[in-house]
Order: C-alpha cells, then sequence, then structure tokens
C-alpha cells in the first residue's frame, strides 16, 4: 500500500490484513522504509514538506516559501555562512538576530521514528529553541535520515570525535493548536519547513 492511501486511510491496511489469510491480526505490521516513516511522522507533528531531486528544485521551494509568506526584504538568522550563500540571490538580509522573519538552518539528523528534526550548537551555538525565530526553513537531505534519536547521536558523536556539542536538541512540535501531551511539554512549537534533497 502506497504512503499516500496509508495517510488517506489509515484502517485500510489492518482490514486488509484481516481479509487477507497470510497474516493473522496478531502478526506484527510490516515496517515502513525510514523514509516513508519519517514523512508520515513529520506531517503528523505539523511540519511542511518538500522534496527536491537537486538544487534548483530546492531554489525554487525556496522562492515558493518566500512568495506564500511574503518573506522577500526580511531580516532571516542564519548562522550558517555556506547556507546563507547557497542562498543568496532572494534579497534577504541575513542576520545573527534573533529577532528575525525566520531561520534558515541544516540539521544533524532527520529522525524517523517520531519524525523530528535533531539540532545541535553547529547549528544553534547556545541558544535554546524559544529564544529563535517562530518561523524555520531547514535543508536536509536523505542521507541524514536515521531510525531514531539515539542513531542521531552517535552520528554526532562519529563525526565531532573530539568535541561533542553542547547543546543538541530536537524539534518535533510544528503546530501551535495541537494538542499537548506530558512528553512534549516545554517545547517551543514552530512552524517549519523542510526542504529535502535527495543525495543518495
Amino acid at each position: 500500500m502506497s504512503l499516500f492511501k496509508r495517510l488517506l486511510n489509515p484502517k485500510g491496511k489492518s482490514e486488509e490484513k484481516v481479509k487477507g489469510s497470510e497474516h493473522s491480526r496478531y502478526f506484527p505490521e510490516e515496517k515502513l522504509p525510514i523514509d516513508e516513516r519519517f514523512t508520515y511522522n513529520f506531517n503528523r507533528n505539523g511540519g511542511k514538506f518538500l522534496y527536491c531531486e537537486n538544487m534548483e528544485e530546492i531554489l525554487e521551494a525556496f522562492d515558493n516559501i518566500l512568495l506564500e509568506n511574503d518573506w522577500y526584504e526580511r531580516d532571516v538568522f542564519c548562522l550558517d555562512e555556506n547556507l546563507s550563500s547557497r542562498f543568496d540571490g532572494f534579497n534577504l538580509n541575513f542576520t545573527k538576530n534573533t529577532n528575525s522573519t525566520f531561520f534558515l538552518s541544516n540539521c544533524e539528523s532527520l529522525v524517523s521514528n517520531n519524525g523530528s528534526i535533531l539540532l545541535c550548537s553547529k547549528q544553534i551555538k547556545e541558544k535554546k529553541l524559544h529564544e529563535l525565530p517562530a518561523n524555520f526553513v531547514i535543508f536536509g537531505t536523505t542521507s541524514q535520515l536515521v531510525e531514531n534519536i539515539s542513531e542521531g547521536l552517535r552520528k554526532i558523536k562519529s563525526v565531532n570525535t573530539r568535541h561533542i556539542p553542547s547543546n543538541i536538541t530536537t524539534i518535533q512540535d510544528f503546530e501551535s493548536n495541537k494538542e499537548k501531551d506530558f512528553m512534549s511539554y516545554g517545547s517551543s512549537t514552530k512552524n517549519l519547513y523542510l526542504l529535502l534533497l535527495e543525495d543518495l
């Protein structure tokens, strides 16, 4: 069953299994591939997902985000000079001021099992999520997909063998009207767009 059919009809898969004689209803559900799981969980959290096959599509999607939100000629909080030069040419003012219209960043990992985005001090320095702008545009790649947070932390540790970043956090709450539970207490809600580049 395709991802889109599953999103539109979540009961369909279990009904098919009961009808089919191959599996009993007590048989564990087949696990979705890591990219489909991330997409499903990320969308369920309220994130806006834009899949792109090349940098031309990334720049076009970024332009559409600016157009949709009227973010041209605005201040953009961006700490990565490579990223600000990559997205230069949209008449934006790249700054290190957190009182900007939106935050442009890359990420460490895209966590499949809960649809969250793993950030560390490389992206946000020592800032806390509530200190950052309410709007995020994150640039990620398919090679950054990981199964869970533990795998993402192992990746950070393997890259930073000498100095492990002191500020590591995840963001997974992208809808302000979403009902909060105990696990999301204290988390900051962000309006988040993910520009995902296929690099595998």
